[in-house]
Order: structure tokens, then sequence, then C-alpha cells
């Protein structure tokens, strides 16, 4: 190494400040040398050490089918390590060189993490030999006594760093400590248990716990809220050296040992070095829909390959978007212990200044003026949900968390978000930490259409209160459908309990600039509906502008369709449809116009999620009455189908074959295709250079199932006319009798 980078590597370690005597101890991986023997003095000449109780040997009992990692729940890692939950008891064996005799000889276990072991820190516990072990304490009791071997349980404390530590048994002497030499085989994984009802992430419900810790595969639902879609996403928190990535990342962030054990502060630095925005994360960010130099975000099948990658390379992993910020930060979560859900909200404001307002500007003859319409709703965003008791929030508001992982805003100088008690979402508490005000506003905000006047001023036309947060689902427990928790974020529209908590995140500080009297008030004597034929990719198709007229007067209309490709964040990028409407509607009748889209109108312009904006406003000539809707929609993309040859059974080999058709009349060029499944097989790709028109294509893969059970393979397609193909299958593998 260069005496150059010899320099920067010294230069990047947190030196000693005015406050502390000791530097930052922020690093699980790194370590300082114990003594293998501390000696009170001067060992008196002929007094040999051996004379003593000395350790032979240390048996953990960490094979997968042995009783530690069963009772531990942590049997699913593949990891050979010893991995433990904290509050809960293990046995370990310890063979010395001579029957140990209580009455004469002292020993101790010790666990060390990190550098400069401290006591007060929880960095350095010494586990004394008790004759009873204490609820909610270290302590060690000899279970059984024999020849040259003691068996002793350990009980950890419930609120200990999660970490991996390395462990020692040290002998008392009269002339010194002597303890054991540094042994990777006994280091000991130590992770959050929501079996313990001493530990904070403590669930009494053991379905739950199973779907939202021990689930390695979920359900993302995207699309839009007519239209939910749904795609499965590996998790892989159980996957061969995620549990090391996932505490480097503990490392990454700078997070000291200290705070290890707190779910609090861990989810919150969490949802920061998930995204590389500001500190070089995990994830970079990209919603320009130029994937060239990284895999294009719907492309990845799950977070293994994009946290084996970050671990190591350390360098950002290209590209994801809200999804997959929420898909790793759901492994790092379960991977650790701490329940962990993945949240869709549809409609969601991304609401810069936490006013409650959503502003949509027209022009005097009721088009939207694109330059002054800044906001955006997004079709959908993805965050997370982590569960934790809140002891820094009053009684009530523990539970589910909500934090997001996605670089939106800056909270306390970095883009982060969270834990926000969902319950202090719900009620309007805005003033408890963090970030509770932001995502009050994701799922409350209002649509404030205003015409812009060619005088400057500026009339609201139409509030809209039911258009954002129209729908926040999770994937239910122990199935792949949706489960519809939007009465746990909100109360419902125009209820007194929705009244009150608006009223109180006003109170706490959350802006609305506009009230209720500021509408323009119209007899609701016009109506206006707009719905979408099955939109096929590639293909034309109708949509239907249906006006409504309950009054007794002859009225004309005057309407303006416009159809933009959208990001899934709301965000738009071209226009390619402009459709004027004129429309006579008799007394008390309604009368329906259909549009054409042409398939070549769009196509050359889509985006990531073939996604198509449609906003038609309508004028009534004779009262000025402005109408306006918006439209979201998801065209249908092909799927990909998977099928299975051979036996499924645990150390079999077997074929799995992918088969993709074009549907366009154009060839696809560089098209990527993955392949996974936790327990089954690690992600493997493959390009293919060109698929040419309304042809088939097939892949096979093989692989040795390596765990029993409902497995499930994902497959996702990519290339840059077409993304966001997928393909599942679920399948029963059989355990190997032999």
């Amino acid at each position: 190494m260069s005496e150059a980078k010899k320099e920067k590597k010294k230069s990047s370690v947190p030196g000693h400040t005015g406050r502390s005597s000791l530097p930052p101890n922020v690093s699980n991986a790194d370590e300082d040398e114990v003594p293998t023997m501390e000696t009170f003095g001067v060992i008196p000449r002929g007094v040999s050490m051996k004379d003593y109780l000395e350790v032979q040997n240390i048996h953990l009992f960490k094979q997968t089918n042995e009783k530690n990692k069963r009772e531990h729940h942590t049997d699913r890692y593949y990891n050979n390590k010893l991995i433990i939950r904290r509050g809960q008891t293990f046995d370990i064996q310890i063979d010395f060189n001579r029957n140990y005799n209580p009455e004469k000889d002292q020993f101790w276990i010790e666990y060390v993490i990190g550098r400069y072991p401290q006591q007060s820190k929880g960095t350095y516990i010494p586990i004394p030999i008790v004759d009873k072990l204490e609820a909610g304490k270290w302590g060690a009791q000899v279970t059984r006594n024999e020849y040259n071997s003691v068996s002793v349980t350990i009980l950890s404390a419930p609120d200990c760093i999660v970490g991996k530590f390395r462990m020692y048994v040290a002998v008392l002497t009269p002339y010194g400590i002597m303890r054991t030499s540094r042994n990777s085989e006994t280091d000991t994984y130590i992770l959050f248990n929501p079996w313990c009802k001493e530990d904070s992430v403590y669930m009494d419900d053991e379905r739950e716990i199973e779907e939202y810790v021990m689930n390695d595969v979920g359900i993302i639902f995207h699309g839009e809220v007519s239209n939910i879609k749904k795609r499965s996403w590996e998790y892989g928190q159980f996957e061969e050296q995620i549990l090391d990535a996932c505490l480097n990342l503990m490392d990454r962030a700078q997070l000291d040992l200290s705070g290890r054990g707190n779910p609090i502060k861990i989810s919150r630095v969490g949802s920061a070095v998930i995204n590389s925005k500001d500190d070089d994360g995990v994830v970079a960010g990209n919603w320009k829909n130029d994937y060239s130099f990284g895999v294009s975000p719907s492309a990845w099948t799950g977070s293994v390959d994009i946290l084996l990658e970050y671990h190591s390379s350390g360098l950002p992993v290209k590209y994801g978007q809200c999804w997959v910020f929420a898909g790793v930060f759901n492994t790092f979560l379960r991977c650790l212990g701490i329940p962990a859900r993945l949240i869709t909200n549809y409609f969601s404001a991304h609401d810069n200044d936490a006013n409650l307002r959503t502003d949509v500007y027209l022009d005097e003859d009721g088009k939207t003026n694109t330059t002054l319409t800044k906001d955006s709703i997004w079709n959908y965003h993805c965050w997370n949900e982590a569960w934790m008791t809140r002891s820094d929030l009053p009684v009530g508001f523990g539970g589910w968390q909500a934090v997001d992982a996605t670089p939106q805003e800056t909270s306390d100088g970095m883009f982060r978000c969270g834990p926000a008690s969902v319950q202090a979402i719900k009620h309007g508490h805005a003033c408890f930490q963090f970030d509770t005000p932001f995502i009050f506003s994701e799922v409350n905000s209002d649509i404030v259409y205003s015409r812009a006047m060619k005088d400057g001023s500026k009339v609201i036309e139409h509030i809209d209160k039911t258009h954002v947060g129209q729908k926040i689902l999770t994937k239910q427990i122990g199935g792949d459908d949706p489960q519809d928790i939007t009465d746990l974020y909100k109360f419902s529209e125009g209820t007194e309990e929705e009244r009150l908590a608006l009223e109180a995140a006003l109170m706490y500080g959350v802006k609305k600039e506009i009230r209720d009297e500021d509408q323009q008030q119209f007899a609701p004597d016009t109506d206006m509906d707009f719905q979408a034929d099955n939109a096929v990719f590639g293909s034309d198709f109708k949509v239907t502008l249906t006006f409504k007229n309950w009054s007794a007067n002859l009225y004309t209309v005057s309407a303006f369709l416009t159809g933009h490709i959208v990001f899934y964040t709301g965000v738009l990028k071209s226009e390619f449809k402009n459709k004027n409407v004129e429309v006579t509607l008799d007394p008390s009748s309604s009368k329906s116009v259909e549009v054409l889209i042409k398939a070549h109108e769009y196509l050359s312009k889509l985006v990531e999620q073939a996604s198509l904006h449609f906003f038609v406003t309508a004028r009534i000539n004779e009262t000025k009455k402005i109408m306006a809707k918006q439209k979201i929609v998801i065209l249908k993309v092909p799927e990909l189908h998977i099928k299975v040859l051979g036996e499924k059974m645990v150390g079999k080999e077997m074929t799995i074959v992918i088969e993709f058709t074009n549907p366009l009349k154009k060839a696809l060029q560089n098209v990527a295709l993955r392949l996974g499944g936790p327990g089954l097989m690690r992600t493997r790709a493959k390009v293919f250079g060109e698929i040419p028109m309304n042809s088939s294509l097939t892949w096979e893969q093989k692989c040795i199932p390596q765990r029993a059970g409902t497995r499930k393979l994902i497959a996702t397609l990519d290339c840059e006319t077409i993304r966001h193909v997928y393909g599942e299958l679920e399948l029963e593998v059989l355990d190997n009798p032999l």
C-alpha cells in the first residue's frame, strides 16, 4: 500500500475529541487484542499455571439441527457460527484439563464486541456463574458437571447489543486471570428476539412473527389503485453472508455499538444508509429512465444480489426506486430480528413543505398549466413498517412504526425518514419524532385545483380531499393477497375522528394554507366520469368520457383531454395526446364520448412503469364551472412463464425453464433475464442480444434445492423497450430422506 493510501486510511478513523478519552466505537468488525493472561503481579518462580483449571475445548452446539439454533429460530441462516436471540437461554459445554471443583475453582464467560470494551457500554460482558438465572440479566448456570466437562446454560439480557461478539472463557488463579485465546469458531451472533416478552420488538402472535421475521419472500404491490398489480421480492435474510452484510451497514452508518440494542436507532440509521444520497449507502436511486450504467430497478428479483455487491465493493449499487429501497430495508430489519413489512400507499403526496396541499394549476380555458404545476402525486409509494416499543413516546404509540429509505427530503440533515408511530400519524400527533408531519401529509394531502388568471391572480376551483392516500396495502399474513391497512393510517373521510386528527396536526405545527370556505361553491348539477378499456402494452385502446347533467338547464361543455407519459412519481415526461371535445347536454341527460388512443402515439415515449396519465378538464360554458378528473392507465405487459422439470427434492438436480413471447411488432434488443429463489438457487442472469418481433425465447437453468417446504422462483425480464416483466412459480420441495 502506498504512503498516500496509508495516510488516507489513517485519517478516515475517528480520532479523540476533548469530550472523551476513547475514540467512538462504531465498528463491529474492528477488535482489540484481549490478553490470555492478566497477572496480578510477578508470578513466583516454580509456579506452573498448568496446575490450575484450564480450558481445553468449547462446544457451542451451533449446527443447524442442534438445540441452540432450533430453539432460537436461527436454523434457517446459512451461517456456521452460533446465532442466538437475546433474552433467551442457550447451552454450551466447556471441557477442562481436570474436574471442575466449584468450591475451589472460579471461571466465567466473556463476550466482547468492537474495540475499547467497556462493561458500562455493553461492549464487554462478563457472565458470572450463578446458582439461579434471573430474568432480564446476563447469567450462567452449571447444569452438569461430569468428568472434565461442564454444561452451562447462559441467559442473555433482553436489551443487549445486537451484533457479532467474540467469546472467551476466563479462569481466576491466585496469580491472575487466564483466558482462552482468540478463536473465530466461538464467535457468536446475538439478534433481536420477537419471541421474548422483555425484548423491545416482542410480538405476541406466532403467525405474525412467522410472516414479519421468518418469511424470506414478500409481495410488492404497485400499479394503480383501480388496477393493483403485485410482484414477488426475495428478501433472502437467511442467505449466506447476508447477516454479515447487514451488520456491516451499521458500521457504515457509524452507529455507536452501545446504541445497537435499540431498534429505534437502528431503524433510523438504516433508513439513511440504505440509500446513497449523502453517505454512499447501499442503493443509488435513479428516476431518469436511463440505466445504462447499472441495473434497471424493475430488473432486480430481490435484495440478496444488492446487499452482497455492496458488501463486497463498498460502492452504491445502481439502481433503485422506492420498492427497491423498501425491499432491501425489509431484508435488513428482518435479518436482525426486527419484525418488518413493506407498505404501498396509492396516490402518495410528495409534499415538500408538509402543508397538506398539492397544487394543480389550470389556465383560464381549463387546460393544465404545466409551468405552474410543480407538486407531484406518486401513483404509489413504498415504505416500511418496523415493530417496536417506543420508550421515547407516551404509552400507546408503540407497535408499527413507519420508516422510509427512499431519499425524498432530509431529516436532521440526512436523507432518511422515521421511525414515525403509525398511531401518531393516524391521530395527527405531528409533534412526536421522527418525521411524523411528512408521512401524515403523504396520506392526507388535499389536491387543490386553481385557475391561474392572466392578471396573475389564482382562483380555487375545486379541492379533492379523497384522492391522496386512497388505499394503503401490505401483504396479508400467510398469503400473497393484499391486506388493506388504510384505517391504521387515517380515519374515514368526513368523520368526527378525522376532523379531530386534522385539528391535532394543525395544533402541532402541520401547515394548512387554505380553508374549506376558500373553495368556490357550486350546486352539484353536473358531473364527469372517465373510464379506460383494458389497455394492453403495444395495442390501441379507447377511453370514454361521460358527462352528466342533473339540472333542468341545457348546457354546452368544452372539454380538454391531455395524455402524458409520467414516471410513477407523478412527474411528467412528455405529452402524447391532446384532444378537444365539445358536448351539448340536454336537461337531465348524459352523453358519452369515446377517444381512441393509438399505440404509436405512446409506445416510443414510454418510461419505466408503462403508465399513462390522463387529465381531463371540462368547462360548463354557461356557468363557467370547471370539472377536473385524473386517471392513471397502467398498460398490461406480458408475463414470463416458468416451469420445473425433474424431481423437486432437497439435494437433487432439477431444471427450470423460462419462456417469453415478444408481443410487439418490433425486435427487442439487449434483453436481460434474471432468475432466483431463496433456498433454491442464487440469482443468475443472462442477456439475449435480440428477440425478433412476435417470436419466443426459452432459457433453461439447473439448480439443486437446499431447503424443503414451499419455495418460490422469481424471474424478471428487462430491456429498454419494455420493463416490469415478471414471472414466478411456487413449488413444494420435498425433504431428502437420505
